[in-house]
């Protein structure tokens, strides 16, 4: 019996120490997989858990787009032989909502709870931690904590413009304070994040204008994923601005003067509020990573592939790094990142495919390679399905999409899947899963999907590839 428990006792003091900081997706998940590998797991967040994804992000901000799609939906009631008029709009119960959703993982899940039955110390809403020295963190009431290894999961934060009257700008923390919908909102940001919010305000009822800096809306996107959006923004109504810079926001009669720069001509327009939606650098306030050997590259902590940075013993997940800035890719990045901290092993992060879709109205969504991107290392064959010629889509009166998608003609294998329409972000995952599982284009085109459904039309367009190559394969023969 003694030597068992000098054996227990031996175990107890070899287990590796892990302090999480930052309880985000990313955090979370880091904490629980830190667990699970053996370590003593010490998680500080500086408000509650969920960090934005679920308190200010995609979890609430999903809930108006749900909205504001509800209210879009009643102008096809005349399509379908209904009655009604499109509803009014109580912004206040909406934002309202959309704040009982994102408390959801707190009061309904007891996230922190959970956690914490794991045998998970958890120190919640105790402000910023901040660093002693290379290993050593300290909160708001003097606690120190020190660790054999360190995982910052500290995330983003929205990033202001270098202009005259940026203080008079507006970010998505303040949307979820806010009680009435401006009549009319201006958008300086055209990626991801601000066309969501342009596309639930102008579902509101408010007027929008969107300002983009580069020559076309969500610029990481396939390009016909920027037209198509444009186009249909500007269809309900938007007035969509690109290769067009802000200058200044000034208050003038009781409203908002922002002044922008198109094409070498200055120009400016009157609104009643403006929200900058113009990146998410990591979120460094109160870190002092100056008592550090911490390096940094630009807004985000530098980490190798491996997600360490620099300083032995110490790993960032999740958008503080700046590598991939989706929920999916900061739990992802946990794993790795725990795995190689308390294990030792050296699992670099290479993902083969990272599905991502937005809010707006209508939705669009992707995985793998741009056509652009695709076509610079490989001899491609595209094709397209318009939802015109898909059964669900005209089901639904909602034939203003697409799915295209692009593959290796010599291998056949998938290299990306671009999809603008209803349940975008749904049809999107079954691509995924075909591209991560290296499957070829007569196999995607023998799957025997559900019908009718939005998803369909990647068989539908995978069985076009491959009439289209049997056809060129026969003239070859001939």
């Amino acid at each position: 019996m003694k030597q068992d428990n000098q054996s227990e006792n031996k175990k107890l003091e070899n287990k590796k120490t892990v302090i999480v900081v930052g309880g985000g997706p990313a955090g979370v998940q880091a904490a629980l997989r830190a667990h699970e590998l053996g370590a003593t797991v010490t998680l500080l967040e500086a408000n509650k858990l969920g960090g934005t994804a679920f308190n200010e992000g995609p979890a609430p901000v999903r809930t108006l787009a749900r909205a504001a799609r509800l209210r879009t939906d009643a102008t096809l009631y005349s399509q379908f032989g209904l009655q009604g008029d499109v509803p009014s709009v109580n912004f206040k119960a909406a934002i309202d909502n959309a704040n009982r959703v994102a408390a959801h993982a707190n009061q309904v899940w007891h996230l922190t709870k959970i956690v914490e039955y794991q045998g998970i110390e958890v120190i919640d809403e105790v402000g910023s931690a901040h660093f002693v020295n290379n290993n050593t963190l300290e909160i708001a009431d003097g606690r120190q904590f020190s660790a054999d290894k360190i995982i910052l999961t500290v995330g983003g934060k929205p990033k202001k413009l270098s202009i005259p009257g940026n203080e008079l700008a507006l970010s998505f923390h303040d949307l979820w304070s806010m009680t009435e919908l401006p009549e009319r909102v201006t958008v300086v940001g055209g990626s991801a994040t601000g066309c969501q919010l342009a596309s639930i305000l102008i579902g509101f009822g408010a007027k929008v204008d969107i300002i983009e800096f580069a020559d076309r809306l969500t610029p990481p996107s396939d390009v016909d994923i920027s037209r198509k959006l444009e186009e249909a923004f500007k269809s309900r109504g938007m007035n969509v601005l690109t290769s067009t810079g802000c200058q200044s926001i000034a208050k003038e009669n009781g409203q908002l003067k922002v002044t922008y720069k198109h094409n070498d001509q200055t120009d400016a327009l009157m609104t009643d509020a403006v929200f900058l939606m113009v990146g998410w650098p990591a979120d460094l306030d109160g870190l002092n990573l100056e008592a550090t050997d911490i390096k940094v590259d630009g807004p985000y902590i530098e980490v190798d592939d491996y997600l360490q940075t620099n300083v032995e013993g110490v790993y960032v997940a999740g958008d503080a790094n700046g590598v991939s800035m989706f929920v999916q890719s900061a739990a992802h990045q946990a794993r790795v990142a725990v795995q190689n901290a308390v294990s030792d092993t050296a699992e670099k992060y290479a993902p083969r495919a990272i599905a991502t879709g937005s809010f707006t109205e209508p939705e669009y969504a992707s995985v793998g390679m741009t056509q652009a991107q695709a076509e610079e290392e490989h001899e491609c064959i595209v094709e397209i399905i318009d939802y015109e010629n898909l059964p669900r889509a005209v089901m639904d009166g909602r034939t203003d999409g697409f799915c295209k998608i692009i593959i290796n003609k010599e291998t056949q294998e998938l290299l990306g899947v671009h999809v603008l329409g209803s349940y975008s972000a749904e049809v999107i995952q079954v691509a995924a899963t075909c591209l991560a599982t290296g499957m070829k284009i007569n196999e995607i085109a023998n799957l025997e999907l559900a019908f009718p459904t939005f998803t369909e039309a990647l068989g539908m367009a995978a069985q076009r590839i491959c009439r289209n190559l049997r056809v060129e394969d026969k003239k070859i023969e001939e």
